[in-house]
Protein backbone atom coordinates (compact mmCIF):
# COMPACT_ATOMS: atom_id res chain seq x y z
CA UNK A 1 0.00 0.00 0.00
CA UNK A 2 1.43 3.37 -1.05
CA UNK A 3 -0.88 6.34 -0.46
CA UNK A 4 1.85 8.76 -1.60
CA UNK A 5 1.00 7.71 -5.17
CA UNK A 6 -2.34 9.56 -4.88
CA UNK A 7 -1.87 13.06 -6.30
CA UNK A 8 -4.34 15.41 -4.51
CA UNK A 9 -4.46 17.88 -7.44
CA UNK A 10 -5.31 15.13 -9.94
CA UNK A 11 -7.74 13.64 -7.41
CA UNK A 12 -9.76 16.88 -7.15
CA UNK A 13 -9.61 17.50 -10.92
CA UNK A 14 -10.84 13.96 -11.68
CA UNK A 15 -13.49 14.31 -8.93
CA UNK A 16 -14.99 17.23 -10.90
CA UNK A 17 -15.06 15.11 -14.07
CA UNK A 18 -16.67 12.17 -12.22
CA UNK A 19 -19.30 14.49 -10.72
CA UNK A 20 -20.39 16.12 -14.01
CA UNK A 21 -22.64 13.34 -15.46
CA UNK A 22 -24.25 12.99 -12.02
CA UNK A 23 -24.80 16.73 -11.77
CA UNK A 24 -26.32 17.07 -15.25
CA UNK A 25 -28.75 14.18 -14.68
CA UNK A 26 -29.64 15.34 -11.14
CA UNK A 27 -30.35 18.96 -12.16
CA UNK A 28 -32.67 17.73 -14.93
CA UNK A 29 -34.49 15.37 -12.56
CA UNK A 30 -34.71 18.12 -9.91
CA UNK A 31 -36.68 20.31 -12.35
CA UNK A 32 -38.93 17.34 -13.26
CA UNK A 33 -39.66 16.62 -9.59
CA UNK A 34 -40.22 20.32 -8.83
CA UNK A 35 -43.05 20.09 -11.38
CA UNK A 36 -44.54 17.20 -9.36
CA UNK A 37 -43.43 14.35 -11.63
CA UNK A 38 -41.32 11.39 -10.49
CA UNK A 39 -39.37 9.99 -13.44
CA UNK A 40 -37.35 6.89 -12.53
CA UNK A 41 -36.22 6.56 -16.16
CA UNK A 42 -33.05 8.66 -15.67
CA UNK A 43 -30.73 5.68 -16.19
CA UNK A 44 -32.51 4.75 -19.44
CA UNK A 45 -32.36 8.31 -20.78
CA UNK A 46 -28.68 8.59 -19.83
CA UNK A 47 -27.67 5.40 -21.65
CA UNK A 48 -29.64 6.44 -24.77
CA UNK A 49 -27.90 9.82 -24.58
CA UNK A 50 -24.56 8.02 -24.24
CA UNK A 51 -25.02 5.98 -27.43
CA UNK A 52 -26.73 8.80 -29.40
CA UNK A 53 -23.92 11.21 -28.57
CA UNK A 54 -21.23 8.63 -29.22
CA UNK A 55 -22.65 7.50 -32.59
CA UNK A 56 -23.18 11.04 -33.94
CA UNK A 57 -19.80 12.18 -32.63
CA UNK A 58 -18.02 9.27 -34.36
CA UNK A 59 -19.97 9.64 -37.62
CA UNK A 60 -19.58 13.42 -37.91
CA UNK A 61 -16.23 13.85 -36.15
CA UNK A 62 -17.76 16.58 -33.96
CA UNK A 63 -18.19 16.07 -30.19
CA UNK A 64 -20.42 19.18 -30.10
CA UNK A 65 -22.88 17.60 -32.54
CA UNK A 66 -22.63 14.46 -30.41
CA UNK A 67 -23.74 16.34 -27.28
CA UNK A 68 -26.61 18.02 -29.17
CA UNK A 69 -27.72 14.59 -30.44
CA UNK A 70 -27.47 13.20 -26.89
CA UNK A 71 -29.72 15.95 -25.51
CA UNK A 72 -32.24 15.28 -28.31
CA UNK A 73 -32.00 11.50 -27.74
CA UNK A 74 -32.71 11.86 -24.01
CA UNK A 75 -35.60 14.27 -24.67
CA UNK A 76 -37.14 11.98 -27.34
CA UNK A 77 -37.05 9.02 -24.94
CA UNK A 78 -38.64 11.17 -22.23
CA UNK A 79 -41.53 11.75 -24.69
CA UNK A 80 -42.41 8.08 -24.18
CA UNK A 81 -42.71 8.83 -20.44
CA UNK A 82 -44.88 11.87 -21.30
CA UNK A 83 -47.26 9.73 -23.36
CA UNK A 84 -47.53 7.11 -20.61
CA UNK A 85 -47.92 9.40 -17.59
CA UNK A 86 -49.45 12.65 -18.85
CA UNK A 87 -51.85 11.31 -21.50
CA UNK A 88 -52.44 7.62 -20.67
CA UNK A 89 -52.27 8.52 -16.93
CA UNK A 90 -50.14 5.45 -16.17
CA UNK A 91 -48.35 4.96 -12.87
CA UNK A 92 -45.21 7.16 -12.81
CA UNK A 93 -43.00 4.68 -10.95
CA UNK A 94 -43.84 1.78 -13.28
CA UNK A 95 -43.47 3.99 -16.37
CA UNK A 96 -40.06 5.23 -15.22
CA UNK A 97 -38.80 1.71 -14.59
CA UNK A 98 -40.09 0.64 -18.02
CA UNK A 99 -38.24 3.59 -19.57
CA UNK A 100 -34.96 2.51 -17.96
CA UNK A 101 -35.35 -1.11 -19.12
CA UNK A 102 -36.25 0.03 -22.64
CA UNK A 103 -33.31 2.47 -22.75
CA UNK A 104 -30.80 -0.17 -21.64
CA UNK A 105 -32.02 -2.66 -24.25
CA UNK A 106 -32.33 -0.11 -27.06
CA UNK A 107 -28.84 1.32 -26.44
CA UNK A 108 -27.30 -2.17 -26.44
CA UNK A 109 -28.89 -2.81 -29.84
CA UNK A 110 -27.83 0.59 -31.25
CA UNK A 111 -24.28 0.35 -29.96
CA UNK A 112 -23.24 -3.07 -31.29
CA UNK A 113 -21.17 -1.63 -34.16
CA UNK A 114 -19.50 1.01 -31.95
CA UNK A 115 -17.76 -1.27 -29.43
CA UNK A 116 -14.00 -0.63 -29.53
CA UNK A 117 -14.34 2.59 -31.58
CA UNK A 118 -12.55 5.71 -30.29
CA UNK A 119 -14.58 8.95 -30.41
CA UNK A 120 -13.10 12.33 -31.45
CA UNK A 121 -11.61 14.29 -28.55
CA UNK A 122 -13.33 17.45 -27.32
CA UNK A 123 -10.26 19.14 -25.84
CA UNK A 124 -9.98 21.38 -22.79
CA UNK A 125 -10.52 25.09 -22.35
CA UNK A 126 -7.14 26.74 -21.74
CA UNK A 127 -7.26 30.28 -20.35
CA UNK A 128 -3.84 31.97 -20.65
CA UNK A 129 -2.09 32.70 -17.30
CA UNK A 130 -5.06 31.46 -15.13
CA UNK A 131 -4.78 27.85 -16.38
CA UNK A 132 -1.06 27.85 -15.60
CA UNK A 133 -1.40 28.80 -11.91
CA UNK A 134 -0.01 25.91 -9.80
CA UNK A 135 -2.68 23.75 -8.11
CA UNK A 136 -5.62 26.14 -8.83
CA UNK A 137 -5.05 26.05 -12.63
CA UNK A 138 -5.20 22.25 -13.11
CA UNK A 139 -8.03 21.88 -10.58
CA UNK A 140 -10.36 24.65 -11.80
CA UNK A 141 -9.29 25.91 -15.22
CA UNK A 142 -8.16 22.94 -17.30
CA UNK A 143 -11.41 21.12 -18.04
CA UNK A 144 -13.73 20.47 -20.98
CA UNK A 145 -16.56 22.95 -21.78
CA UNK A 146 -19.35 20.56 -20.71
CA UNK A 147 -18.05 20.49 -17.12
CA UNK A 148 -18.47 24.27 -16.92
CA UNK A 149 -21.85 23.98 -18.66
CA UNK A 150 -23.00 21.70 -15.81
CA UNK A 151 -22.06 24.31 -13.20
CA UNK A 152 -23.65 27.12 -15.26
CA UNK A 153 -26.83 25.05 -15.67
CA UNK A 154 -27.01 24.57 -11.88
CA UNK A 155 -26.75 28.35 -11.37
CA UNK A 156 -29.37 28.99 -14.07
CA UNK A 157 -31.87 26.48 -12.61
CA UNK A 158 -31.36 27.94 -9.13
CA UNK A 159 -31.95 31.50 -10.41
CA UNK A 160 -35.04 30.51 -12.45
CA UNK A 161 -36.63 28.58 -9.56
CA UNK A 162 -35.90 31.29 -7.01
CA UNK A 163 -36.38 34.58 -8.85
CA UNK A 164 -38.58 34.16 -11.93
CA UNK A 165 -42.27 33.81 -12.67
CA UNK A 166 -41.52 30.61 -14.63
CA UNK A 167 -39.92 29.10 -11.51
CA UNK A 168 -42.86 30.20 -9.35
CA UNK A 169 -45.39 28.56 -11.69
CA UNK A 170 -43.29 25.38 -11.90
CA UNK A 171 -43.14 25.14 -8.10
CA UNK A 172 -46.87 25.88 -7.81
CA UNK A 173 -47.66 22.99 -10.17
CA UNK A 174 -45.41 20.70 -8.12
CA UNK A 175 -46.91 21.75 -4.79
CA UNK A 176 -50.61 21.70 -5.68
CA UNK A 177 -51.55 20.91 -9.27
CA UNK A 178 -55.29 21.34 -8.64
CA UNK A 179 -54.83 24.87 -7.29
CA UNK A 180 -52.48 25.73 -10.18
CA UNK A 181 -55.07 24.39 -12.64
CA UNK A 182 -57.82 26.44 -10.94
CA UNK A 183 -55.66 29.56 -11.43
CA UNK A 184 -55.56 28.82 -15.16
CA UNK A 185 -52.08 27.33 -15.51
CA UNK A 186 -51.63 24.55 -18.07
CA UNK A 187 -50.43 21.83 -15.68
CA UNK A 188 -49.89 19.13 -18.35
CA UNK A 189 -48.02 21.51 -20.68
CA UNK A 190 -45.73 22.71 -17.86
CA UNK A 191 -44.99 19.14 -16.80
CA UNK A 192 -44.24 18.08 -20.40
CA UNK A 193 -41.71 20.92 -20.74
CA UNK A 194 -40.08 19.92 -17.42
CA UNK A 195 -39.92 16.22 -18.44
CA UNK A 196 -38.31 17.12 -21.80
CA UNK A 197 -35.75 19.33 -20.04
CA UNK A 198 -34.97 16.49 -17.62
CA UNK A 199 -34.58 14.06 -20.53
CA UNK A 200 -32.19 16.41 -22.37
CA UNK A 201 -30.06 16.87 -19.22
CA UNK A 202 -29.92 13.10 -18.63
CA UNK A 203 -28.90 12.61 -22.28
CA UNK A 204 -26.07 15.13 -21.86
CA UNK A 205 -24.93 13.34 -18.69
CA UNK A 206 -24.85 10.01 -20.53
CA UNK A 207 -22.87 11.47 -23.44
CA UNK A 208 -20.38 12.96 -20.98
CA UNK A 209 -19.60 9.44 -19.78
CA UNK A 210 -19.18 7.95 -23.28
CA UNK A 211 -17.37 10.91 -24.88
CA UNK A 212 -15.25 12.43 -22.10
CA UNK A 213 -15.08 10.47 -18.86
CA UNK A 214 -14.63 7.03 -20.49
CA UNK A 215 -14.12 7.86 -24.18
CA UNK A 216 -15.51 4.60 -25.57
CA UNK A 217 -18.82 2.74 -25.87
CA UNK A 218 -19.60 -0.34 -23.80
CA UNK A 219 -23.02 -1.80 -23.12
CA UNK A 220 -24.58 -0.59 -19.86
CA UNK A 221 -21.74 1.86 -19.25
CA UNK A 222 -23.84 4.28 -17.15
CA UNK A 223 -23.61 1.55 -14.46
CA UNK A 224 -26.11 2.98 -12.00
CA UNK A 225 -25.20 6.68 -12.33
CA UNK A 226 -28.85 7.46 -13.15
CA UNK A 227 -29.99 5.84 -9.90
CA UNK A 228 -27.40 7.79 -7.89
CA UNK A 229 -28.65 10.99 -9.62
CA UNK A 230 -32.19 10.17 -8.42
CA UNK A 231 -30.89 9.71 -4.88
CA UNK A 232 -28.95 12.94 -5.22
CA UNK A 233 -32.14 14.96 -5.80
CA UNK A 234 -33.50 13.67 -2.47
CA UNK A 235 -30.11 14.24 -0.82
CA UNK A 236 -30.19 17.84 -2.08
CA UNK A 237 -33.72 18.39 -0.69
CA UNK A 238 -34.70 19.62 -4.18
CA UNK A 239 -32.20 22.53 -4.01
CA UNK A 240 -29.82 23.04 -7.01
CA UNK A 241 -26.73 24.14 -5.05
CA UNK A 242 -27.04 21.19 -2.71
CA UNK A 243 -27.27 18.96 -5.79
CA UNK A 244 -23.94 20.44 -6.94
CA UNK A 245 -22.31 19.72 -3.57
CA UNK A 246 -23.84 16.24 -3.49
CA UNK A 247 -22.58 15.45 -7.00
CA UNK A 248 -19.05 16.46 -5.97
CA UNK A 249 -19.34 14.37 -2.80
CA UNK A 250 -20.47 11.24 -4.69
CA UNK A 251 -17.99 11.95 -7.48
CA UNK A 252 -15.27 12.22 -4.84
CA UNK A 253 -16.20 8.87 -3.29
CA UNK A 254 -16.12 7.19 -6.74
CA UNK A 255 -12.71 8.67 -7.63
CA UNK A 256 -11.28 7.98 -4.16
CA UNK A 257 -12.22 4.29 -4.29
CA UNK A 258 -10.49 3.99 -7.70
CA UNK A 259 -7.38 5.73 -6.34
CA UNK A 260 -7.36 3.50 -3.26
CA UNK A 261 -7.54 0.44 -5.51
CA UNK A 262 -4.59 1.76 -7.57
CA UNK A 263 -2.61 2.45 -4.40
CA UNK A 264 -3.11 -1.16 -3.30
CA UNK A 265 -5.16 -0.54 -0.15
CA UNK A 266 -5.74 -3.85 1.61
CA UNK A 267 -9.53 -3.75 1.27
CA UNK A 268 -11.21 -6.15 -1.20
CA UNK A 269 -11.87 -4.35 -4.50
CA UNK A 270 -15.55 -5.34 -4.38
CA UNK A 271 -16.04 -3.42 -1.09
CA UNK A 272 -14.47 -0.30 -2.57
CA UNK A 273 -16.59 -0.59 -5.73
CA UNK A 274 -19.72 -0.94 -3.57
CA UNK A 275 -18.95 2.16 -1.50
CA UNK A 276 -20.72 4.82 -3.65
CA UNK A 277 -23.92 2.75 -3.68
CA UNK A 278 -23.80 1.94 0.04
CA UNK A 279 -23.40 5.63 0.83
CA UNK A 280 -26.30 6.44 -1.55
CA UNK A 281 -28.54 3.97 0.31
CA UNK A 282 -27.48 5.36 3.72
CA UNK A 283 -28.22 8.91 2.59
CA UNK A 284 -31.69 7.91 1.35
CA UNK A 285 -32.47 6.05 4.58
CA UNK A 286 -31.41 9.04 6.69
CA UNK A 287 -33.30 11.58 4.59
CA UNK A 288 -36.45 9.51 4.00
CA UNK A 289 -37.58 10.47 7.50
CA UNK A 290 -37.78 14.12 6.36
CA UNK A 291 -40.33 14.43 3.58
CA UNK A 292 -41.18 18.06 4.36
CA UNK A 293 -39.10 19.50 1.52
CA UNK A 294 -40.52 17.22 -1.20
CA UNK A 295 -43.01 18.82 -3.64
CA UNK A 296 -46.48 17.97 -2.27
CA UNK A 297 -47.88 16.71 -5.61
CA UNK A 298 -44.79 14.59 -6.41
CA UNK A 299 -45.80 11.37 -8.17
CA UNK A 300 -49.52 12.15 -8.11
CA UNK A 301 -51.52 11.84 -11.34
CA UNK A 302 -53.31 15.01 -12.48
CA UNK A 303 -56.85 14.77 -13.90
CA UNK A 304 -57.78 17.97 -15.73
CA UNK A 305 -61.51 17.16 -15.25
CA UNK A 306 -61.27 17.92 -11.50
Amino acid sequence: MDLSEINPVLLVASLMVAATPLLLAAIGELVVEKAGVLNLGVEGMMIVGAISGFAISVETGSPWLGFIAAAIGGAVLSLLFVLLTQFALANQVASGLALTLFGLGFSALMGQSYVGVKPPSMGEIHIPIISDIPVIGPVLFQHDPILYLGIALTAAVWAVLKYTRVGLILRAVGENHDAAHALGYKVIKIRIMAILFGGACAGLGGAYISLIRVPQWTEGMTAGVGWIALALVVFASWKPWRALLGAYLFGGITVLQLNLQAAGVAIPVEYLAMSPYIITILVLVILSADKSSAPASLGRIFHASH
